[in-house]
């Protein structure tokens, strides 16, 4: 055998042993797997400069009774699944009517059967649902009305309706339920902390 067969051999040999000692990626375990997606909700607002961004787990309603049964009423609720769902505004905004700093908060809600529904803004960011909620980190509660619709809606969703001049709505939807939070974008430069 020549330098050069020899040569290619032993580099042939050296690939293949390299290639069976690779391990592939460990497969994340079933206790940390997601069980419902990630959703985003956004605006902007350009004469305010103001982006609005919500990101929630979506979960599904999968023929199961939602609110009253798998969401007690009168008990705090993450909003969603997984983490605690999370709303950031570049600027100060009208949350419901009160005026609210820009910043990152966790979004909480507590159901009602007939009643409005208290919705939450804490201060506490990266949460696992609302285990570790605690109530001393409220920067914001306000009272909003929950319509029950004839339509269903299967997936959890939060979106931005409305937007019309200078307001919004941030609109959940589960279920036959629908709950309207009114956003009012403050003029660039303007509003609380300011």
């Amino acid at each position: 055998m020549t330098t050069r067969t020899i040569y290619i051999l032993s580099s042939l040999l050296i690939l293949l042993l390299l290639g069976s000692c690779t391990q592939s990626e460990p497969e994340e375990p079933e206790t940390l797997r997601r069980k419902s997606p990630i959703a985003i909700a956004k605006v902007l607002h350009h004469p305010s400069d103001t982006y609005i961004k919500v990101i929630y787990g979506q979960p599904y309603k999968r023929e199961r009774d939602i609110f009253g049964q798998l969401v007690p009423y009168d008990n705090i609720w993450r909003t969603g699944a997984n983490e605690a769902t999370e709303l950031t505004t570049t600027h100060d905004i009208r949350f419901a009517g009160e005026e609210l700093e820009a910043g990152t908060y966790s979004l909480f809600t507590i159901p009602r059967e007939g009643e409005p529904w208290t919705v939450i803004l804490n201060e506490e960011l990266g949460l696992w649902g609302d285990f570790d909620y605690q109530q001393e980190h409220d920067v914001l509660r306000v009272d909003v009305p929950a319509e029950q619709k004839e339509s269903v809606a299967e997936a959890f969703t939060i979106q931005f309706t409305d937007v019309v001049d200078d307001s919004t709505n941030i609109v959940l939807q589960w279920d036959r339920t629908e709950v309207r939070i009114p956003i009012a974008f403050l003029a660039s430069g303007s509003g609380a902390g300011e």
